[in-house]
C-alpha cells in the first residue's frame, strides 16, 4: 500500500494548494501551541480547510486537553480530522466522537521510552489513527511537535507492528530519510513540515524531491 503524505504547518490556501499539487493526501493546520513552529488562527485554519476538496485530510493540531475544549475548538476550524497533540486530562474520547461522530480523532504519542509502546496500545483503542512524534510533553515549555528531531524508529516499529487502526510517523523526516524511515517502521503515514520549507515557507522543489524520495 503506498504511504500517505501529511504536510504539516501549512499557513495559506496557496500553501495547501501546493502540497495538494506535489502529492499530499493529508494537511496539517496548526493551532495556538506552548512552541513550535507555524501556528496560525482558528479562522484561517477554518478558511484553509473550507478551501481544499473534501478528499484531502484537514488535520486540526490542538493543544486543548479536555474533551470539551477540544469539541469548541474544532466548532471554530470545522476540519475533517482533530490531532491531539498532548494527552487528555479531562472527558473522554468517546465524548468527543459522541459530540463530532463524523469527525477522525488522531492522537499523537511523543515516543520517548518502551512506556510510549504501552501508551499506543492503550490508547489506539479509543480513536481512529496514532501520530508517533518525537516531542516532549514533560519539558518546561511542552514540545508538542515540530522538533525537526528524529526518535526511536525501532520503538516506532513495535508500535506500528502491534496496532490494528493507521499510524503516522512524524519527527525529523526528510528527502535523505523517509525511504529508512518507511521501510523500517512501515507506517500508514508519514508527516512533516520543516524539511520540506526554506525561511519557513513551503518549497516545491524540497516537496518534489521528498514526494520522489517516498515513491522511489
Amino acid at each position: 500500500m503506498k504511504v500517505k503524505v501529511k504536510i504539516c504547518c501549512i499557513g495559506s490556501e496557496q500553501e495547501a494548494k501546493l502540497a495538494i499539487q506535489a502529492g499530499a493526501n493529508a494537511l496539517g493546520l496548526v493551532a495556538k501551541m506552548p512552541s513550535g513552529p507555524g501556528p496560525i488562527s482558528d479562522q484561517l485554519i477554518l478558511q484553509i480547510a473550507q478551501s481544499v476538496p473534501a478528499s484531502i485530510a484537514t488535520f486540526m493540531l490542538t493543544s486543548e486537553t479536555t474533551a470539551a475544549d477540544i469539541i469548541e475548538h474544532h466548532k471554530r476550524t470545522r476540519t475533517n480530522t482533530i490531532q491531539i497533540v498532548d494527552a487528555l486530562s479531562a472527558g473522554t474520547y468517546a465524548e468527543i466522537k459522541k459530540e463530532l461522530p463524523d469527525i477522525k480523532i488522531v492522537q499523537v504519542i511523543h515516543v520517548i521510552d518502551e512506556s510510549s509502546i504501552d501508551e499506543a496500545i492503550r490508547i489506539s483503542e479509543m480513536v481512529d489513527a496514532i501520530l508517533l512524534d518525537s516531542g516532549n510533553p514533560n519539558a518546561a515549555i511542552k514540545e508538542l511537535g515540530g522538533t525537526g528531531r528524529i526518535h526511536n524508529w525501532s520503538l516506532s516499529k513495535k508500535i506500528v507492528e502491534q496496532l490494528t487502526v493507521p499510524v503516522y510517523l512524524a519527527g525529523g523526516l526528510t528527502a535523505e530519510n523517509v525511504q529508512q524511515a518507511i521501510d523500517l517502521v512501515n507506517p500508514f503515514g508519514v508527516d512533516l513540515c520543516s524539511s520540506v520549507r526554506t525561511n519557513g515557507i513551503l518549497d516545491p522543489v524540497k516537496l518534489n524531491q521528498f514526494f520522489a524520495a517516498v515513491n522511489a
